[in-house]
């Protein structure tokens, strides 16, 4: 069975999202516009931009148009950062310390990012909360895909708004593992507790728009008084 019509034109807008030919805030053509273009209707077109929208990739604004989601550092924080303090109200991390070197690539992180690089940036980071650590993050992504990240630091808190802004890369999903353990002596001093202190680790692959695997991230988290939240649904 051949997939509905407005589906290719869906995959086409994606495509241009993804690869920056429509940049973050950019307006796109209207729907008489796309419809000429791709030789459909009016209505295929809008059916398009309405799934194009309902995964948050495009925004309508009456009487203006459709236009790329600009995602800001309070959106992008709500989507990926999942800790939440006892009455369930998110938890707004402080940015502690932030390196970023050039390194090669491990053969699983090869195999993992999709465009299996030779190079990989390496981003180290620790995050606190009313002044103790709460968070270690390791964040790794293709030197290829991410050309001149090093000469941007410090980085910012939201590492997605970055590169969405900077590199057209949008991540809109996460797959996360999540696993019980206790601080190694290095972690333990980095981060301030005695080592053998209880912490989460979550290993997360984060996702572009064309599904592919663009960011391996480890967290290891203190959960002292707070809790890891996820909505099902």
């Amino acid at each position: 069975m051949s997939e509905p019509l407005y589906r290719s034109v869906y995959k086409d807008i994606l495509s241009r999202i993804a690869t920056g030919a429509y940049p973050p805030g950019a307006m796109l053509p209207s729907e008489f516009e796309l419809g000429d273009e791709f030789d459909v209707s009016q209505g295929t077109a809008r059916k398009a931009l309405t799934e194009l929208e309902r995964k948050g990739v495009v925004e309508r604004r009456q009487g203006r148009g459709t236009f790329v989601t600009l995602r800001t550092p309070e959106s992008s924080l709500f989507h990926f950062f999942r800790l939440r303090d006892a009455d369930g109200n998110q938890i707004p991390p402080e940015l502690d310390r932030n390196s970023v070197f050039r390194r090669p690539a491990r053969p699983e992180e090869t195999h993992a990012l999709f465009d299996h690089p030779a190079e990989v940036y390496e981003i180290a980071r620790v995050r606190s909360f009313q002044g103790r650590a709460i968070c270690h993050e390791t964040v790794v992504v293709s030197a290829a895909m991410f050309p001149g990240l090093q000469d941007r630091a410090p980085l910012p808190n939201t590492l997605y708004v970055l590169f969405q802004r900077s590199y057209s890369c949008i991540i809109v999903t996460a797959k996360e593992n999540l696993r019980a353990d206790v601080l190694d002596e290095k972690l333990a001093t980095d981060l301030g507790y005695e080592p053998g202190k209880p912490s989460l680790i979550v290993e997360r692959r984060g996702f572009d728009l064309l599904d592919r695997c663009v960011e391996l991230r480890e967290s290891v988290v203190i959960t002292d008084n707070l809790s890891y939240s996820i909505t099902l649904s």
